[in-house]
């Protein structure tokens, strides 16, 4: 866009509506196919159910406060693989299936039976039919793909018009222009081919799109000279490209989103121009604006949803609220709600009652499929009402509707309030708390990447593939232990009191002599490193008190006993010289390495060991398996698992912590269908499941928690993320609130949470972390926003144990003594507790201008204006210039009358004037002044008279 010219969507907001508004009580499915699975037209609304082959059929328009409900047609005898309305005729649906059909239905209106039998069926195709599309201009007129094959269809004839060849593989989109000239087409041999069907069956062009051959989708713009296309580049990260049929050797433009397994679907509005990117299996939408002009794909908005998105779909612009400004909508498929969220610009509003909707609208009826009855009213195209009332008359602006988040699921958006919200004006806390559910005291806390003079740059050679069980480097509040990518298992340690850029030659290292696996600093001695390798072998290093200065070859001890690559390395919480470790083998030990050997071993895994973590008193051991199991253990009471129960379906990776005081178990991992979760176990009643289990998104890394016990806040973020996660964990119902999220504009490799010692209190610090790029070492703060930060705030500062010292020696731990940590007050002496700072008294509210005037009478309302001019003017009673003159004696005055001058007119310069200025000039009875020919003409005295003027 024209860098002197604005975009007129660049307030463009979105808004999710309350749940009251969402089709609910839905069961939506997970087809593979990569296509939307979710259609709208002017009056319905069809998506893929969970049954194969089924489509659910909802009106996209409400009928007053009746609940809308699902019908259900049976289509296909396999999986839907693609749906689309006609253009012309809302109740003419195409389906596409890997039956390899395609079927045409004719819906009735609202409370009629669906049919039973399609009015028209294409095919059947040698491949599952994967695209489908009907012309824009054309009435009876389709494109389809299955396989390799395109084919453009007359319905009527129920053949095919032409077959568009060439396609190298599976073509994954097919789409028509906007003047449905052309055909664009997206084919897994990475090639983008524009076809113009009614000239000749080969491509008239072709281009690479992008370099992966995964999903890859299509979409025009209002011009037939640029369409859009969506894709992976090589290191799979969602990619968009717009390009120019007329230059189509490159992209006009491009943009890198985040990476994500799942499909990016493209949703453009050619009128308005607005591109809303969909990724399936992600919690966010991206609206951007197409203009041919540089830039060509201006960011507009975004939206985080509060459900993972399966599918989605533009409602068409006939049945957009106009009377709120209302430019675009998409319906969100869930996996049990449509959300419809609506893009609004921010406009005035003007109260006229020319609302569309009551305005009769030509109606149309494709002759494809015959109606054995006359369509109802519902079949004209409808616009969504917006009754003037529902616009405040004091703003004139269109107000947003309230989005209400559950609390159990994760958003960034906060709720508001809003005159639609249906809220009082002043209402309470506990009646806020009951409409909107409870919410986090930390829920405004912010991520902020520390200043760059605290951060560690050039860093080199990182070992980045590090195994999924290993947080890939750590650190105390000393030091950060980083692999390397170098052979021999070389481990860098660098100083964190010495931050800036690392020389550009080689670094001293510790030469580990095999691969690392994973690595743990000793919490009671900061110069203690636990390095795992691939050799079954576990490493423990001494590191100088004044760093690392040369390369170590020699490590101090080295424990061996595993038989197989070490997975996972966790020290002991309150005993010194105690830590465990995990194994390929299906066994964890636990080492004294006072004696270096170990002392105990756990048994009865049946697959790979995820995670393990201690309990906050030392006294037990969680466990999580490849095979589907948590398991928790008693290391001292004996060899197998004192309680087990069923963990995450997915066999991806997952990782558990102990989390409410030791009351319950945070396993974060992945369901059956690759999407990211979290599950609350109550330690206690391990075999009966979770106690909440909430999604987040799909991503192919594995959530990475960090508990801070003093607040209850657990971070979640996966390697080469983006986005940090933060909850606050509650033993029981929401048992999840959401916070803030932490984004960076670039992934990072590990992010590692600091001892609490670490983090300013002064500046209400409740986390300091350590995030990993791919060159740099960053610390980010989070901090919560305060206004009395003078004072200690012991409502999130609570005494946090002293992590850094033994309660047990290893010997007395391994004998059954138990012990509690020592508490540490983190106030500084400085300063005084929030909770005893006194109580400000509210000032007294000053009545009002209109409510003091009216209680007086018109003349103290007059003295009192005329008080406040002097007031305002001023009474100066300072000294005049002439006062400091000399004068003459005070018998050469006369005293005398002078007649009358004119108002404005010179007096006359004598040795004594003296004046008597017309009544008419004076506010008060004629005045005589006097003046002194010496001095100037300012009057020295100022003499009431009442004598006659003749």
């Amino acid at each position: 866009m024209n860098r002197f010219r604005v975009s007129k969507f660049r307030h463009t907001e979105a808004r999710p509506p309350r749940r009251e508004a969402w089709i609910s009580d839905i069961r939506a499915g997970t087809a593979p196919s990569c296509r939307n699975h979710i259609k709208s037209s002017c009056s319905l609304i069809a998506f893929n159910s969970d049954h194969p082959g089924v489509l659910g059929i909802v009106p996209l328009q409400g009928q007053g406060e009746d609940k809308r409900r699902v019908a259900h047609l049976g289509c296909h005898s396999d999986l839907v693989t693609d749906l689309d309305f006609s253009p012309f005729d809302d109740f003419l649906l195409a389906t596409g299936s890997a039956d390899r059909t395609v079927k045409l239905w004719r819906l009735p209106g609202l409370g009629q039976a669906l049919p039973s039998a399609p009015g028209v069926v294409l095919g059947p195709e040698d491949l599952p039919v994967e695209v489908l599309q009907f012309h824009p201009t054309s009435d009876g007129v389709l494109v389809s793909a299955a396989g390799t094959t395109v084919k453009v269809w007359d319905a009527a004839k129920q053949q095919p018009l032409t077959e568009l060849v060439a396609h190298g593989d599976l073509v994954q989109s097919a789409i028509w222009s906007r003047d449905g000239a052309l055909v664009g087409t997206a084919c897994k041999d990475k090639q983008l081919r524009i076809f113009d069907p009614r000239t000749q069956p080969q491509a008239s062009q072709s281009t690479q799109a992008h370099e992966n051959s995964r999903d890859s989708r299509l979409a025009w713009t209002g011009s037939r000279e640029y369409l859009v296309s969506t894709g992976f580049n090589q290191m799979r990260e969602h990619e968009v490209k717009l390009w120019d049929t007329r230059l189509f050797s490159n992209a006009l433009a491009s943009l890198t989103l985040d990476t994500s397994p799942g499909c990016l679907m493209p949703l453009l509005d050619p009128d308005s121009g607005l591109l809303v990117l969909a990724g399936k299996g992600e919690r966010q939408l991206y609206c951007y604006e197409v203009v041919p002009q540089q830039p060509a794909l201006s960011p507009v908005t975004q939206c985080v949803l509060e459900s993972v998105l399966r599918g989605a779909a533009l409602v068409p612009r006939q049945a957009l609220a106009v009377m709120s400004c209302e430019v675009l909508r998409v319906l969100q498929l869930s996996d049990t709600a449509i959300v419809p969220i609506g893009y609004h610009v921010p406009r005035k509003v003007q109260k006229v009652s020319l609302n569309p909707a009551c305005r009769p609208h030509p109606s149309f009826t494709s002759r494809l499929v015959p109606s054995m009855e006359p369509l109802p009213d519902t079949a004209q195209p409808a616009v969504m009402e917006t009754p003037v009332g529902d616009v405040d008359a004091s703003e004139g602006f269109s107000s947003s509707p309230s989005s209400l988040t559950s609390p159990s699921t994760p958003s960034s958006l906060g709720p508001s309030l809003s005159s639609t919200s249906g809220i009082g004006t002043s209402p309470s806390l506990r009646s806020l708390q009951s409409l909107l559910g409870p919410s986090s005291k930390f829920r405004h806390a912010q991520g902020t990447v520390l200043h760059r003079d605290s951060h560690i740059t050039n860093l080199k050679g990182l070992n980045l593939t590090t195994p999924g069980e290993s947080d890939g480097f750590c650190a105390n509040k000393l030091r950060v232990a980083v692999p390397l990518l170098s052979s021999g298992g070389q481990v860098a340690v660098l100083e964190l009191r010495k931050p800036g850029r690392l020389p550009d030659t080689a670094l001293p290292t510790l030469q580990n002599g095999a691969a690392v696996t994973d690595l743990a600093w000793d919490p009671f001695d900061p110069h203690r490193l636990a390095v795992a390798g691939e050799d079954a072998r576990i490493r423990l290093w001494r590191v100088p008190p004044q760093g690392l200065e040369e390369v170590l070859t020699t490590p101090e001890t080295v424990l061996t006993g595993h038989t197989e690559k070490i997975c996972s390395l966790r020290f002991h919480p309150l005993a010194a010289d105690v830590l465990a470790s995990s194994s390929y083998d299906l066994t964890v030990r636990i080492w004294d390495l006072q004696a270096g050997v170990d002392r105990l071993k756990l048994q009865g895994h049946q697959d790979q060991i995820f995670s393990l973590a201690w309990s906050p008193d030392g006294q037990q051991l969680a466990t999580v398996c490849k095979d589907g199991r948590v398991r928790i253990y008693r290391p001292r009471s004996g060899p197998e698992p004192l309680q087990e129960g069923p963990g995450p379906k997915g066999g991806r990776g997952a990782r558990i912590v102990w989390v409410c005081d030791g009351r319950c178990l945070l396993v974060s991992g992945f369901d059956s269908q690759s999407e990211r979760q979290l599950l609350l176990y109550e330690a206690e009643a391990l075999a009966g499941g979770p106690l909440a289990v909430l999604g987040l998104d799909v991503a192919p890394s594995t959530l990475l928690p960090s508990y801070d016990p003093d607040t209850g806040l657990v971070l979640l973020t996966g390697k080469g993320d983006t986005r940090v996660f933060l909850y606050e964990l509650l033993p029981e119902s929401p048992f999840f609130l959401e916070c803030n999220s932490f984004t960076s504009p670039d992934p990072h490799k590990g992010f590692i949470l600091l001892p609490k010692t670490e983090c300013d209190v002064r500046e209400v610090e409740l986390m300091r972390c350590l995030r990993l790029r791919q060159s740099s070492l960053e610390p980010v703060a989070f901090r919560l926003p305060r206004v009395r930060k003078e004072f200690f705030q012991d409502d999130v500062f609570p005494d946090t144990a002293v992590s850094w010292e033994p309660v047990l020696s290893a010997e007395a731990w391994l004998q059954g003594a138990n012990g509690q940590p020592w508490l540490l007050s983190l106030q500084p002496p400085d300063m005084s507790p929030v909770s005893q700072a006194p109580r400000e008294a509210p000032a007294r509210r000053a009545p009002s201008s209109a409510q003091y005037l009216e209680e007086k009478s018109d003349q103290q309302k007059k003295e009192e204006l005329l008080n406040a001019m002097v007031a305002k003017l001023g009474n100066r009673e300072d000294p005049l210039p002439q006062d400091s003159f000399e004068g003459v004696d005070e018998d050469e005055w006369v005293s005398g009358e002078w007649p009358h001058f004119p108002a404005g007119s010179t007096v006359p310069r004598t040795r004594h004037s003296a004046c008597l200025l017309p009544s008419q000039a004076l506010l008060t009875p004629p005045h005589l002044l006097v003046f002194h020919p010496r001095t100037s003409l300012r009057p020295r005295h100022l003499h009431p008279t009442y004598a006659a003027t003749s």
